[in-house]
């Protein structure tokens, strides 16, 4: 008994610093100034330009619209990452499903609306009422995503 307890709970502690270590991934993504951000996101959009133009030679790209959308597929995918990873270690930290739900969007809205306000402080940079709404959406998104994959009940 004493065993499973302490599996648990090592589970529990890895699955918390897991859920550390993306913030403080989106924490120093969302530190770099704008010219040095753009940069990252403009260098991923030119690799999947060149291989668009690869498969679909007559495809016309607007690198900067293509550019637009990945960075807020950014947003949204780092978010949803976010929101799964919560409900994991809440979930492995004996929370009930319904609780784990309400606390992973909790915590996660407040990170994102906490991220926007850090932004401002960014030179280049502002908070963007769009950006939490996108990570919003990504947090349900990963919790739902959660939920449907492990469908125990409490």
């Amino acid at each position: 008994m004493k065993e499973i307890l302490l599996r648990n709970r090592i589970q529990a502690s890895i699955a918390w610093l897991v859920v550390i270590a993306v913030m403080v991934i989106i924490f120093n993504l969302s530190s770099q100034v704008a010219d040095t951000s753009n940069k990252l996101s403009t260098g991923v959009t030119e690799k999947i330009v060149l291989v668009i133009e690869k498969v679909v030679p007559s495809s016309e790209l607007d690198a900067k619209t293509l550019n637009h959308i990945i960075r807020k597929n950014a947003h949204f995918f780092i978010y949803c990452l976010l929101g799964f990873l919560v409900m994991n270690a809440l979930t492995r930290s004996d929370i009930t499903k319904f609780y784990s739900v309400l606390i992973s969007f909790g915590i996660g809205v407040t990170y994102a609306v906490s991220d926007e306000i850090h932004q401002g402080f960014v030179p280049g940079r502002g908070p963007g009422l769009k950006d939490i709404l996108i990570d919003s959406a990504g947090v349900c998104f990963g919790i739902l995503l959660f939920v449907l994959i492990f469908r125990r009940r409490d």
